[in-house]
Formats: C-alpha cells, structure tokens, sequence
C-alpha cells in the first residue's frame, strides 16, 4: 500500500543587504568680488582779502554830526574856562588898583588888541586810514582710486552616513499538503475497478 497523501514544506527565503558606512564630504569653493572706488580732486583757493576802514580819515575832514557836536562841545568847555580866566583876572586887577592907576583903560585895551588870530585851512585827513588784510589759502586734496577684494570662502563639509542592514523576505515559509491516492468511491462497489472480497478464502 502506498501512501495517499504527500506532505511537502517550503522553507523561508530571507536576503540580506549590507550597506558600509562612508564618509561624504564636498569641497569648499572661493568666490572673489573686485569693487573699485574712484579717487577724487579737489581744490579749494581763497584769494587774500584786505580791509580798509577810512572812517576815521574822512572823520578828520569832513566830521559827523557826532563828532562836531562833541567838538563844539569841547570849545564851549575851554570857552567858558577861558572867560572864567578872563573874569578872574579882571576882577583881581581890579581888586588890587590902586590910586591912580587906570586900570579901566588898560582891561579895554587888552580886549580891543586880543591874541592874534592865526588861521589855519587843512585839507589832508589827519588820521591814516586802518588797513589790514587776511592772507590767502590755496589747499589741493586728491586721493586715489582703491581696489576692494572681497573673498567668500565656503568650508568644506562632511557628511557620516552610517552602516545600514536590509533584510527582504522573498519565500514566506509555507507547508504543501497534496493527495496523491485515487478517488474514494461511496460505496466501494462503484468502482470501476472494484473487486469483490472472497470472504471465504
């Protein structure tokens, strides 16, 4: 008798994929800017300048208001002096007279004669005129043209990409049960091929 069913197992197929680790790096590059300023001239002149202050010149000759009225103040000043002088003197020639002296005709005298009169006509100012003056200046500036380098640097970089283990299952596991007998026949009797049993055998 040979068996009916054939049992039959199929194993599990696992793949296993490996990936080492690594270093990744990328590498710096340089970047360079050139910018240019111009330079620049400048000069600056300033010519000398000279100050003339004649006010005081033309005071002399033809005077101000101000000044004559200062001026005719001072000759009433010296005036009233001088007739208080005069008076004085009088009133004490006259206090000291004596008997018989004329004094009288003496004082009307001495006032017909007076000072002699001296008459003096100016026509050149009698002050100089103030001058003064400030110096000149002359200044150059130049500057020159300037390059400016600018440099950008990138670093380098690294990367650690570590180890990696992959594992795919390609055959799951399985278990395969088939019949390998004939067919059963209910009743036994048919069957094609059935034979009776000789019971008395």
């Amino acid at each position: 008798m040979y068996p009916l069913i054939e049992i039959k197992t199929v194993p599990i197929e696992i793949e296993m994929k490996v990936s080492p680790a690594r270093l990744e790096y990328a590498r710096g590059t340089a970047q360079m800017e050139i910018s240019r300023d111009k330079g620049s001239l400048s000069i600056r002149s300033q010519p000398i300048r000279v100050n003339i202050d004649t006010f005081e010149a033309r005071n002399t000759v033809m005077p101000t208001t101000a000044t004559l009225i200062r001026q005719q103040a001072q000759a009433g000043r010296e005036g009233a002096y001088q007739a208080t002088a005069v008076l004085a003197r009088e009133g004490r020639m006259m206090m000291e007279a004596r008997i018989g002296q004329q004094v009288i005709p003496q004082l009307a005298k001495q006032q017909n004669i007076g000072d002699p009169t001296s008459l003096s006509i100016e026509f050149l100012p009698g002050a100089s005129p103030d001058i003064s003056w400030e110096g000149g200046e002359m200044s150059i500036r130049y500057e020159m043209d300037k390059l400016n380098f600018d440099w950008r640097m990138e670093q380098m970089s690294f990367t650690f990409v570590p180890g990696d283990i992959e594992f795919t299952m390609t055959q799951r596991p399985d278990v395969i049960i088939k019949y390998v007998g004939g067919p059963l026949y209910v009743p036994p009797s048919s069957d094609p091929d059935y034979e009776p049993l000789d019971v008395n055998a």
